[in-house]
């Protein structure tokens, strides 16, 4: 691992806790039932009380929201949804007052289908060089009525559709979302623009969609399916995976993905390198790549590509200390080649929260805090969901209410629930979301009056103090300690291990464990003298 005390790896994304907020769901300052750049600006106290040192806005770009801002018709532009370019001026420039920093969301697979450019390249026809920005194809058949291979869109369904004059476009997602041809340098000129825009605009970072998603193999062949495989991405954005595979990853079959971390993609991450050296202040990126191995995943974390990678690899773990023991260990194995630090994440607005996975209930809610307790202590950076700090889990929303554009292709409802806008006060909703009264775009259960900002502040025990003290422990012990993490052998039930004279401890068991020596510095529940509960975790400090 990278010694943090030597001056050159004090950059601050190395070991920042990095708050996403759904923008759509954070705060809505007018009244329409959707959060908004202005409502998000209002709030900023509430983040930097929070202890956090960062803030990720999901895209708030131009679009027509058929994957709620995921489908870009503008880069450069803030849909009127959401505010405007000025609102994000403001919004940028008061984090900085507050001491935060502002990470944007970047969409650089594909773009929506009323993107300019995507309908000139309806308007051009074959064979145009419009045409050649995006991935349109003759079909297969007599006629060119079958797609031209069998790849599947993640969101469910073939991953063509065809257009009147008989071709068909690639849409590795909705068909309302085109895939560029990054073979194309237009481009990749195109992206370097929008780079530099929000750069000039003062943001600090990129989370790049879909990282590892840009460049496809060049033949566009069919994918080769084992028997038992599902035919398409093998992306589980729905956090089902089943863990015994998805955390031991080497002793896994790679599965055939054409359409995924093709060797040509980092091209495109050591320019966009290239570009954020070009600015003061340790700008950064962060991918979204969904990787079969660790391996590929430092791949794009190499010294001259990308800052960071999500580690999703304990968000897909089970519950399980011999589980999380082998996330640690083989996170900090292949990022201490590339000497790149690691990331640490439990929730997103693509997954089940973690409190619903766990369990759900008490049970759910006890594990989310032991697990987040455990994995604010490692080292590197930690990236929290909005609404986890205060114990929220999946919300049950109708059939009639949804509006995932994966829902209406797969009938698998997974992402609106983790969606519901943020309660923020009040005994009803929309529990001071925004102005008004009745439900916003998604509708809140009214058991969260207990789970409001407001009926959680100040409360001894509330799940909302609890992350205010293990991030303030985290500033205070944590970041000080050494990078090196040593794992204790404790017990099949129990996830133990130091960084210097800083100890951790979650039992995963049924039965409470005896803690070892040393001051207690933050517990996820009360413990009983010297013995720590079921489903719970705690530091020490010798």
């Amino acid at each position: 691992m990278p010694d943090l005390n030597d001056p050159k790896n004090d950059v601050w994304w190395r070991h920042a806790v990095t708050y996403q907020v759904y923008v759509r769901s954070f705060a809505d300052s007018d009244g329409d039932g959707v959060g908004d750049l202005p409502g998000i600006t209002a709030r900023l106290p509430y983040l930097r009380d929070l202890g956090v040192d960062a803030v990720w806005l999901t895209p708030f770009y131009t679009s027509p929201q058929h994957d709620h801002g995921y489908d870009v018709a503008d880069y450069e532009d803030v849909d009127p949804l959401f505010g405007s370019l000025a609102d994000a001026d403001r919004l940028i420039a008061t984090a900085h007052d507050l001491g935060l920093k502002i990470i944007v969301d970047l969409v650089p697979n594909h773009s929506s289908d009323e993107h300019v450019w995507f309908q000139a390249a309806l308007a051009a026809g074959p064979g145009s060089p419009e045409r050649a920005r995006y991935l349109f194809r003759e079909g297969k058949g007599g006629h060119g009525e079958e797609p031209p291979n069998n790849w599947q869109s993640v969101f469910g369904g073939p991953a063509w559709t065809r257009v009147e004059d008989g071709q068909w476009y690639l849409h590795l997602f909705d068909s309302t979302q085109p895939d560029f041809d990054w073979r194309n340098p237009e481009v990749g000129d195109m992206f370097e623009g929008v780079l530099r825009f929000w750069l000039d605009r003062g943001v600090d970072g990129f989370r790049v969609d879909v990282a590892h998603g840009l460049l496809k193999e060049e033949s566009l062949r069919d994918q080769v399916v084992e028997a038992g495989e599902r035919l398409g991405s093998g992306v589980d954005t729905s956090g089902q995976a089943q863990a015994d595979n998805q955390h031991s990853m080497v002793e896994r079959t790679l599965r055939d993905e054409p359409m995924w971390d093709q060797p040509e993609v980092h091209d495109v991450y050591r320019r966009w390198h290239g570009v954020l050296a070009e600015y003061a202040g340790d700008r950064m990126t962060v991918a979204e790549a969904w990787t079969q191995t660790p391996e590929s995943m430092a791949r794009f974390v190499r010294p001259d590509e990308m800052s960071q990678a999500f580690n999703f690899a304990w968000l897909l773990a089970p519950w399980s200390a011999p589980a999380f023991a082998e996330v640690v260990t083989s996170t900090l194995e292949q990022l201490s080649e590339v000497d790149a630090s690691p990331t640490w994440v439990l929730s997103n607005h693509d997954v089940i929260r973690h409190a619903t996975r766990y369990g759900g209930g008490e049970l759910g809610l006890r594990r989310a805090r032991a697990a987040t307790l455990a994995m604010l202590a490692l080292p590197g950076s930690a990236y929290l969901y909005q609404g986890e700090e205060l114990g929220l889990e999946n919300a049950d929303v109708p059939p009639e209410q949804r509006q995932d554009p994966a829902w209406f292709r797969t009938g698998t409802e997974w992402r609106d629930g983790c969606r519901v806008p943020m309660p923020w006060s009040g005994e009803e909703p929309p529990f001071g979301f925004g102005p008004g009264a009745g439900q916003p775009w998604l509708p809140q259960p009214a058991a969260w009056a207990g789970l409001t900002v407001a009926a959680e502040e100040g409360v001894e025990g509330s799940t909302l103090e609890f992350y205010r003290a293990a991030l303030a422990a985290r500033r205070a012990h944590a970041l000080p300690a050494p990078e090196t993490v040593e794992l204790l052998d404790a017990g099949d039930d129990v996830l133990a291990f130091t960084r210097g004279d800083l100890t951790v401890v979650l039992n995963a068991g049924q039965d409470a464990v005896e803690l070892p020596a040393g001051d207690v510095v933050v517990a996820s529940e009360e413990l009983e003298g010297r013995l720590l509960p079921a489903d719970a975790a705690v530091w020490l400090r010798a």
